[in-house]
């Protein structure tokens, strides 16, 4: 049986709480298999949170890897299409590090594609009844980070698919006025995005593109 890999992060800026980690918490406790799912929370730290997946993927060897974090500007689940080969920190991570204009990976691509169903995911979500978006910027943040770092660290390894999807704030814990999802719903939603992964050897043919 295939051995997948689901991480979220752990609350940053000052917030109470992390939608990503508790999300992932929630698909954990109700995982029925047959597959293995490995699940991690991730410290939002430009070196811990790239250093524990690395380790992650390292000890058990998955097939599949699904990286999660909090895009608190968004609506719907962003299905991340691109990883770019840039830190470019706004804030400060929570370590206090804030590197500026730096690779992720020194002597790496400038950027990596995901290759997770991007497109089947995000019809399954929208189907589901979901908001869903594929997304064509994961930003130059911990998320990009290690969006970026899952597949510079499956690339040699052959048929390991990587991706990141980013959801939005819950209801408990979002700003006033931000836009935000049941806890619940995000958890079904990062099930299905592993469902799919796992049943999906090809994704879907459709247009995704956007004009500016």
């Amino acid at each position: 049986m295939p051995t997948v890999l689901l991480t979220g992060f752990e609350p940053f800026g000052g917030d109470s709480a992390n939608p990503s980690g508790d999300a992932v918490r929630i698909v954990a406790q109700r995982w029925n298999g047959p597959e293995t799912l490995i699940t991690a929370v991730l410290p939002v730290t430009f070196a811990g949170a790239t250093k524990s997946l690395r380790e992650l993927i390292d000890e058990h060897e998955p097939d599949v890897v699904i990286a999660t974090g909090l895009a608190g500007d968004r609506a719907a689940l962003g299905v991340e299409r691109i990883a770019v080969n840039l830190v470019d920190a706004r804030i400060p991570d929570n370590d206090g590090a804030q590197p500026i204009d730096e690779p992720s990976v020194a002597d790496g691509p400038a950027a990596r594609f995901s290759t997770l169903p991007v497109k089947a995911i995000v019809h399954d979500l929208s189907a589901a009844g979901i908001p869903a978006a594929l997304s064509h910027t994961a930003g130059t943040f911990v998320c990009n980070h290690v969006f970026y770092t899952a597949l510079d660290a499956v690339s040699t390894r052959a048929g390991v698919r990587a991706g990141f999807v980013h959801v939005p704030w819950d209801a408990e814990h979002a700003p006033m006025n931000a836009s935000y999802l049941d806890l619940d719903d995000i958890a079904a939603a990062l099930e299905i995005a592993v469902r799919t992964t796992l049943a999906a050897s090809h994704d879907l043919t459709v247009a995704g593109g956007t004009l500016a």
